[in-house]
């Protein structure tokens, strides 16, 4: 975690690359953005997302298209993505900012030089990595080679099952290893900061971003579940792929803010457990709730007002 103000920092494993799984949608809406700030993306310009556009796992987006066709904008796609972790709508803002096209995704996975890549090497936001569309990942870490049919039902997941566990057993702990979508905790709670300071965007696009993440909902039983009154958190969740009793990728982090008006920025990733769900959330609950007895401590609170 970092004291957005103070600036001091205090971590266990911070430098370790965790993968961040749906946390990553985070560099990619911050791609967005940037993008938008640079008149090369407008927020309002309108997208129609059909069928083939799907991607895997979570995706809402999938029961709002109508004969054949669901129209939204960029913006409603980050909406999606960041609050709703839909890996459509995440997988289609990466095609609209690289141009689309397997060209563009082969040119990312082997140097790296997508739009995602360039901004975090551009900010300088240290070690993080942009990985691949969710679909290819998530392929990737099954031991399967993408299909459109796997965005359908339970496709993905049969096709999955059809990989012997052996080889299923040794990607996972492959991916675990060295995800490609990996970060540290530390580089994401500087990033995270560095938005809440301004640092990144443009006050406009700063506000739109942080209130974004701020209706997120999922993970309601993670940091947020330790949050005491007036306390408000714009965060963003991640959950990898199980195998047996053994979950990765398991994660929240954002920005805690007292009802004063002083900000945390906060990282809490498993990278593999076999400890069940609600120790998981407990433990991230522990450590908001640490967050605010301390802030609580320090500053002579708790405040029972919100942030003015």
């Amino acid at each position: 975690m970092e004291d957005v103000q103070a600036g001091w920092v205090a971590a266990y494993d911070g430098e370790r690359l965790y993968p961040q799984q749906s946390v990553a949608k985070l560099w990619v809406a911050l791609a967005v953005f940037d993008a938008a700030d640079r008149g090369v993306l407008r927020l309002d310009a309108p997208v129609t997302v059909r069928l083939d556009d799907m991607s895997v796992f979570n995706q809402p987006i999938q029961k709002r298209i109508v004969d054949g066709r669901y129209d939204t904008t960029i913006d409603g796609l980050l909406v999606l993505a960041l609050a709703q972790s839909d890996n459509a709508a995440n997988d289609i803002l990466l095609r609209k900012l690289d141009g689309g096209g397997p060209l563009c995704a082969l040119v990312r996975r082997l140097i790296q030089r997508g739009s995602v890549p360039a901004l975090i090497r551009r900010r300088r936001l240290g070690a993080i990595r942009a990985g691949d569309s969710e679909r290819d990942l998530e392929a990737k870490i099954a031991g399967v080679s993408w299909k459109r049919d796997y965005s359908f039902g339970r496709a993905f997941w049969d096709a999955r099952d059809q990989i012997p566990m052996s080889t299923r057993q040794a990607k996972l702990d492959a991916y675990v290893a060295n995800p490609e979508d990996g970060a540290s905790p530390i580089a994401i709670v500087d990033g995270l900061a560095r938005l809440e300071k301004g640092q990144l965007l443009s006050a406009a696009s700063t506000a739109r971003f942080l209130a974004i993440l701020a209706s997120t909902d999922t993970g309601p039983m993670r940091l947020k579940a330790g949050l005491g009154p007036g306390w408000v958190i714009a965060h963003k969740t991640g959950t990898g792929q199980d195998l047996g009793e053994e979950s990765t990728g398991y994660n929240d982090v954002g920005l805690l803010t007292a009802p004063d008006g002083r900000a945390y920025a906060v990282a809490v990733m498993i990278a593999a457990t076999k400890r069940p769900i609600p120790e998981r959330q407990a433990l991230m609950a522990d450590v908001a709730r640490a967050i605010v007895a301390e802030h609580d401590a320090a500053s002579g609170g708790p405040f029972p007002t919100a942030r003015p």
